[in-house]
């Protein structure tokens, strides 16, 4: 299939063979691995979660398969490709030109830890989330730009009222929510989603995993979801791959990973309460119902700094 001038493979959406991926030197800062030698696969339809601690490489390993990765000296915040290969939908990331890359995330739908925090200030609702159509095509007509707003703002169940609000209106719950509807804009055949439920109320975080989930079901596109808790995890799929160190640590169904793991973080993970997880924040306190209708506080999150020295 040939979408946006490539010669897409849309049977294998990710594949991964022994890949590995470092920030390079900076600054008198040597060069960071940050995931080391990861094989693992995405099928069609499928989603799967990528479940790690902060310093795992989880977050480096969702941006390569955005096709956020450079080659050779990276943009400064941005991965190489050091070992191995990563294909997505068949196109080689280490071979991919920037041009190519680019073009591919017609296909690829990225939704970053911050975006909801991100949203521009000057832009409606309406605007933030169509605005990927207008920078791939100024002459996109807007009827069908606003039905396909419209949609997404219904499916991400926002009342289409908020379309003609600026963005800074929202609570974070449901600015985390827009993020979502604008990686989906473009209709992607892969989602790649790092901690979409991070940096929201604890009762909020549900609300936008379950949107993810009701979403696929839908359109039944591939999605890569990476968390950091296993209830969340579960939340969206039945299968997982468990990073440590940068490295893989466990690989399959969440049920067979947790009961027979012999990693001391896997082992970990299967101790865990769901419930602590999700319902509740790291003081133990739930939110209080914020602006319409959402819960806010703040949320437990553990996703590091490039700046800080932390391999996310």
């Amino acid at each position: 299939m040939t979408v946006a001038g490539l010669d897409l493979d849309l049977s294998r959406p990710v594949v991964t063979d022994d890949l590995s991926l470092e920030y390079p030197a900076r600054a008198g800062c040597p060069a960071l691995r940050a995931v080391d030698g990861v094989t693992l696969s995405v099928a069609p339809g499928e989603i799967i979660a990528v479940l790690g601690e902060s310093g795992s490489g989880k977050s480096t390993l969702a941006l390569a398969l955005a096709g956020l990765v450079g080659r050779g000296r990276a943009p400064e915040g941005r991965p190489r490709i050091v070992g191995g290969a990563a294909r997505v939908f068949g196109q080689d990331l280490l071979r991919a030109s920037p041009r190519r890359r680019d073009r591919l995330t017609a296909v690829v739908g990225y939704l970053a830890q911050d975006d909801g925090e991100a949203l521009s200030p000057d832009l409606t609702v309406g605007e933030a989330i169509a605005e990927p159509i207008y920078l791939r095509d100024k002459r996109f007509d807007r009827r069908e730009a606003g039905r396909l707003t419209s949609t997404l703002v219904d499916a991400v169940h926002l009342p289409l009222s908020v379309m003609l609000k600026q963005t800074w209106e929202l609570s974070s719950g449901q600015r985390q929510r827009v993020a979502l509807a604008r990686s989906l804009v473009l209709e992607p055949s892969l989602l790649v989603a790092d901690e979409p439920a991070r940096g929201v109320d604890v009762l909020v975080r549900q609300a936008v995993l379950d949107v993810i989930k009701n979403l696929h079901e839908d359109r039944q596109f591939s999605a890569v979801v990476v968390t950091s808790s296993v209830a969340e995890a579960r939340a969206v799929t039945d299968r997982v791959a468990v990073m440590r160190g940068g490295r893989l640590v466990g690989h399959g169904q969440i049920d067979e990973v947790l009961r027979d793991g012999v990693d001391p973080y896997v082992k970990v993970l299967a101790q865990t309460s769901p419930i602590d997880v999700i319902r509740r924040g790291s003081s133990g306190a739930v939110g209080s119902a914020g602006p319409l209708g959402e819960a806010e506080g703040d949320a437990d999150g553990d996703a590091g700094q490039i700046a800080g020295g932390d391999l996310r």
